[in-house]
């Protein structure tokens, strides 16, 4: 029950009975009134006890701490200065036996409000007012800032003190700022670790007379002439109080220069140390420091100290304000929230400096003079100051240099003023940077660990995009925040970060593998440095390599697991093999036999093909060959495509196998990754086709050239002609074909196939897969760099597609001419055995006319015609060999000496003889 509630009820009774009960908490409080008022007992002072009743029931808090034994030390010293040794003991005596009844709860209060009282007496002749009486007894607010309740200005009485002087209150006992005043400078509070309010006085329901005894002797009573005679006059404590401040008149109203003592400006100082303005020093916002005031008389060297130790009141007020304000701001995040506290953990040491330079300064308490000679003075102040104000001088460094910056950004800031020299100052950083550091090493933790990334304010250098799909998780949805980077992590650690949390949610999203990675947490050096403890290893300390080690750990881990699920689970191996049978044409019976099947159809416009006729003929293929012994699995992901077509193409231009991908897969065999295989197997196709094209060339020259020479002899220059011409073609095709299935194909496969085997994470499988495609499309003339060249290899191309039909044609009006000299040999010999003439002159000269129109039509045309397109393919060969020796690609270049591996084409083209080509070649390979 507090005080309030045990006296209000007791006033009114007292005013309806007259104070019937004599020990009741009121009735004593009413003698004390009496007793500090000088008014005999049938006095009314109900005014005066009412006032009484509300400042005992107000929340004004002591300057002290509270300290029983402090309080009676302090009653008995103020006794034995009055030269009151008897009553010193005589107090001790009843001291001890309140101590002893047990009964009074707070023994505390009751002291300091009767010392309170007996120390602001004034003299009796002056007739006090009830405000400068218990106004007296309080702290005093022209001297200090006492905590003020919200209300304290609406309650009667106590605005007739306290609205005298100007009050500046402090939500702490440090102060918040700076505030201009007028009049009266406000003291600060004493730093205490909390601002305490007057608890209630409670009384036992019988109290003895030792409280009573105590009140007497104290503050005395109306027939005590000894208590009355040792009252300090007011007169006495004013002069004494002018005479410790150093100063008789304002020196505004005068504005003339005035000396002040060192422990006036020494307690300025202090309250300087708070960031609140002291009396002499103030705060100037043109220089943006503390100022001595000018008219101050005292030496130029001492002022300069002053002004020197004044910064430390200026560099604390800047760490404060940066504090509050960011401790305010969510958006801040938890390492710059981390931060703040590791400012307010130096602050609070700060503030206990602040306490003990109060205890040191031996202001005189509650009134009481005591020798100044053991008093704080400047020089004593700067040695205590010294290292403080190195502490926060960097405590401002840090601030100004972590300004609009968070999250790792932050980190790094600070980070960067580890490598001062100065191992205090390394120290103090350190310290900082690892409160700092440990919400970064918690986000981490769960990212490494679990996936999770808790970072709620974007302060981890790992970022998510919540909006990517899963198909596109492990391209798209996490990245590197390079921003917010520490700099004591480097970028490869970085990326074996964002690797292992990626690989976690790769396993739990797309592979909806939810079972726990094995050896995550089996090692003790992961358990271990896990911890808060060892948060140090997270920073650049970590000589031994245990924080990468930790990483590695995980990253082994998480992506053995990863590679195992896709090798075994998805059979990621099994798909990379049937891209190259199926898409590269390395399943060559398959693709044979295909071709076969689609020849009656591709040869037709593409605008007359239909894809369910197409995949009728690819499961054909498929049950004919090799291909029907693959997995299920495999043989339902492969299907027909037609390209986009075009005016005049052909079945063979748009035709295309396709091999379909989901899931974990689709990560590596990307949509772009499959326009990139489109491509290949277009231009594979096309090679493959020129191959079948010789082939069947090849097939009717061995079939019909017999029979022509033999019964055509004028054909035999023309047909060893088309030999040599197919010849040359299939020498060039061949080669063409050679190069690309074993040198490209072949060669970068294998390669490939290595490098998925030995690869330890998904990425470099994706980099691996990559560099093959982009092996094969520069080597294959795909690339930017080779258009020219792959221009001139379709013309080639295109040549000997023409060849073919210029052959088929020959070949039938060839034989179509053969077939016309065996009838009529058949007819002359039907008629000869018949016993007629085989022929007639008419006949003859008709057979004769029809050879020489054979003769002299056809041949020369066909042998132009052959003339012309061995010409022309010569040109084009020749061309597309100076390309090829000025290329940059050394397999390109040998493949020019492969092609030309006779000279015959170097003998014709002087291009190919010129140092000139080389030259270029060596510049551009250079």
């Amino acid at each position: 029950m507090s005080l309030l509630q045990v006296l209000v009820p007791c006033s009114a009774q007292m005013a309806a009975q007259n104070a019937s009960v004599q020990n009741s908490p009121a009735a004593l409080l009413n003698q004390l009134v009496k007793a500090v008022l000088n008014e005999d007992e049938g006095c009314d002072v109900s005014q005066h006890f009412q006032f009484a009743l509300r400042i005992i029931s107000s929340n004004f808090a002591p300057s002290v701490e509270q300290d029983e034994f402090h309080v009676s030390e302090k009653i008995k010293r103020k006794l034995a200065r009055e030269g009151r040794e008897s009553d010193a003991a005589y107090f001790s005596e009843l001291h001890r036996k309140l101590q002893a009844q047990g009964k009074l709860q707070n023994r505390w209060s009751i002291l300091y409000l009767l010392l309170s009282l007996a120390s602001n007496q004034k003299d009796e002749k002056a007739k006090p007012s009830s405000a400068s009486i218990f106004g007296r007894g309080l702290p005093n607010l022209a001297t200090s800032t006492p905590f003020v309740p919200r209300n304290v200005h609406q309650t009667p009485g106590i605005s007739e003190f306290s609205s005298g002087s100007n009050v500046i209150t402090q939500s702490s006992g440090i102060g918040s700022g700076i505030s201009n005043i007028s009049g009266t400078t406000p003291t600060p509070h004493s730093y205490a670790p909390g601002y305490l309010t007057t608890p209630g006085l409670t009384f036992a329901p019988n109290p003895q007379s030792v409280g009573s005894q105590l009140a007497q002797m104290l503050v005395g009573d109306t027939g005590s002439k000894t208590a009355q005679s040792k009252l300090v006059p007011s007169s006495k404590v004013q002069r004494s109080n002018v005479t410790k401040q150093g100063m008789s008149s304002s020196p505004m109203e005068e504005n003339t220069s005035f000396e002040v003592t060192e422990e006036v400006i020494v307690r300025d100082l202090v309250y300087v140390f708070q960031g609140i303005e002291g009396k002499y020093i103030k705060y100037n916002y043109s220089e943006d420091a503390f100022r001595l005031d000018s008219q101050v008389g005292i030496p130029r060297p001492t002022r300069d100290l002053v002004h020197k130790l004044a910064e430390l009141g200026w560099l604390f007020l800047k760490v404060k304000k940066y504090v509050e304000k960011r401790s305010q701001d969510k958006a801040f995040g938890l390492v710059g929230q981390s931060f703040t506290a590791a400012l307010q953990q130096e602050l609070t040491e700060y503030y206990r400096l602040l306490a003990v330079l109060e205890a040191q300064q031996q202001e005189p308490e509650d009134g009481f003079e005591v020798n100044s000679a053991s008093a704080l003075t400047l020089l004593q102040l700067n040695v205590w100051t010294f290292d403080p104000l190195n502490r926060m001088k960097w405590l401002a460094i840090l601030v100004d240099g972590c300004k609009n910056k968070k999250g790792g950004a932050l980190a790094s800031a600070i980070h960067s003023y580890t490598f001062h020299g100065d191992g205090s100052v390394q120290k103090l950083i350190n310290h900082i940077l690892k409160l700092v550091a440990f919400p970064l090493r918690q986000m981490m933790d769960k990212w490494i660990y679990d996936g999770l990334l808790a970072d709620k304010y974007h302060e981890f250098f790992v970022a998510a995009d919540p909006s990517v799909k899963e198909e596109k998780l492990w391209h798209k949805k996490y990245t590197l925040r390079k921003s917010m980077l520490p700099s004591f992590i480097s970028m490869d650690q970085a990326r074996q970060i964002l690797l292992i949390g990626k690989s976690i949610n790769f396993l739990k999203q797309v592979c909806k593998d939810n079972s726990p990675i094995t050896g995550k947490g089996s090692d003790d050096m992961v358990e271990k440095y896990s911890k808060y403890e060892n948060t140090e290893i997270f920073l650049d300390k970590d000589f031994d390599g245990k924080f990468q080690k930790v990483i590695d750990k995980a990253y082994q881990d998480t992506s053995k697991k990863l590679l195992d699920v896709l090798h075994q689970r998805f059979k990621f191996l099994d798909h990379l093999k049937a891209m190259r049978r199926y898409l590269l044409l390395g399943q060559g019976d398959f693709i044979k036999h295909l071709m076969d099947l689609l020849q009656a159809d591709l040869v037709k416009p593409a605008q007359f093909l239909y894809l369910h006729n197409l995949t009728g003929v690819l499961e054909t293929a498929i049950r004919a060959t090799n291909a029907q012994y693959d997995d299920s699995e495999i043989l339902d992901r492969l299907d027909v495509r037609l390209l986009e077509l075009s005016p005049g193409d052909t079945g063979w231009d748009v035709f295309s196998l396709d091999y379909h991908v989901d899931g974990p897969i689709s990560t590596v065999f990307t949509p772009q990754c499959k326009i990139l295989y489109l491509r290949v197997f277009n231009f594979l196709w096309r090679a493959k086709r020129m191959e079948y094209i010789l082939t069947q060339v090849w097939k009717d020259q061995m079939s019909n050239a017999r029979l022509l020479m033999k019964e055509i002899p004028e054909l035999s220059p023309l047909l060893h002609h088309i030999h040599t011409l197919a010849a040359e073609m299939v020498h060039f095709i061949h080669q063409m074909q050679y190069y690309i299935n074993f040198e490209v194909m072949e060669c970068s496969y294998d390669e490939l196939w290595k490098q998925v085997n030995k690869a330890t994470d998904l990425d470099k499988i994706i980099a691996a897969h990559e560099t093959f495609l982009d092996t094969i499309l520069q080597r294959s003339l795909l690339d930017n760099e080779s258009q020219k060249l792959l221009t001139q290899l379709r013309v080639i191309f295109d040549l000997v597609v023409q060849f073919q039909g210029m052959q088929e044609e020959f070949f039938k009006v060839s034989l179509e001419e053969r077939e016309r000299r065996r009838k009529d040999v058949e007819t002359i010999e039907g008629r000869t055995e018949m016993g007629e003439w085989g022929t007639t002159q008419l006949e003859e000269e008709d057979k004769r006319r029809l050879q020489q129109e054979f003769k002299k039509n056809f041949i020369p045309s066909e042998r132009a015609k052959l003339k012309v397109l061995a010409q022309t393919l010569q040109d084009m060969v020749q061309k597309f060999l100076v390309m090829l020796t000025s290329h940059s690609d050394d397999s390109l270049r040998l493949l020019a000496v492969r092609l030309d591996f006779n000279e015959v084409y170097k003998a014709k083209e002087p291009k190919l003889r010129s140092p000139e080509v080389y030259q270029k070649r060596k510049k551009r390979v250079l």
